[in-house]
């Protein structure tokens, strides 16, 4: 497998001196094409700020993130809106779609965005609402969908543009049981397909099983666990 993303000891802290507060500590990972992993940890524990650094939304502290084996210079606004624009897909807790356009333009600002072609997104469009089952929302506005929906638009305008990294932070976090599976699912088949890495945030134990490696966060300090042992563990429960 070709490795897409690497953290080289990053850490993370906040405030100065006395007051300062370390959220991660030395994290070393790689990520590896068309790999699935979960992240998990207690709330405070540093998941959503790794991510945020993964989706160079946020700058560490010390240490490198790596993409396609180059350095990603956090100083440089251009350049960061560049590798998020072509290389990330975020998928954030709410779908956080633009209320006053259509679905179909909200998936075409980000192609346009990308820099594809007109016929390239309608092709992708077509593509993505047919896989998602969104077709005959295509010309409805975002307050006119469920939020199971909403959510499956959330992953089409992640993977519209083929990023090589798709990031969901507690993607079902407002969904039932039920609408959350399927979502992550569906965002585990379109992410595969594209042989894209994915990296998942979530509470939800039962969704482990779904995934290629489980990461966990405790106090700053990032593990790696096993599959069968972790997925053993989980006590599941009827929805």
């Amino acid at each position: 497998m070709n490795s897409i993303m690497t953290c080289q000891g990053i850490c993370k802290s906040y405030g100065s001196g006395e007051m300062t507060e370390l959220v991660l500590k030395r994290v070393d990972l790689e990520f590896f094409q068309g790999q699935a992993s979960v992240l998990i940890g207690p709330s405070g524990s540093g998941k959503t700020t790794l991510l945020s650094i993964l989706g160079c939304l946020l700058a560490p502290s010390e240490g490198q993130l790596l993409i396609d084996n180059q350095p990603v210079n956090f100083s440089d606004k251009s350049s960061l809106t560049e590798v998020r624009r072509q290389k990330l897909g975020f998928i954030f807790q709410h779908a956080q779609l633009l209320p006053f356009l259509t679905i179909e333009d909200n998936l075409a600002i980000i192609g346009r965005n990308a820099g594809m072609t007109d016929d390239d997104i309608q092709q992708r469009l077509d593509n993505l609402l047919a896989r998602l089952e969104l077709k005959a929302m295509r010309y409805k506005f975002p307050a006119q969908l469920s939020g199971g929906q909403r959510q499956r638009v959330a992953i089409a305008r992640a993977l519209l543009h083929r990023p090589s990294i798709v990031l969901a932070d507690e993607p079902t976090a407002a969904l039932d049981w039920h609408t959350g599976k399927t979502v992550v699912e569906l965002l585990l088949e379109q992410a595969r397909l594209e042989q894209a890495v994915l990296v998942v945030v979530t509470h939800d134990t039962r969704m482990l099983p779904l995934f290629d490696r489980i990461l966990s966060i405790a106090d700053g300090i990032l593990t790696e666990q096993q599959q069968t042992a972790a997925v053993d563990n989980i006590f599941y429960t009827q929805p």
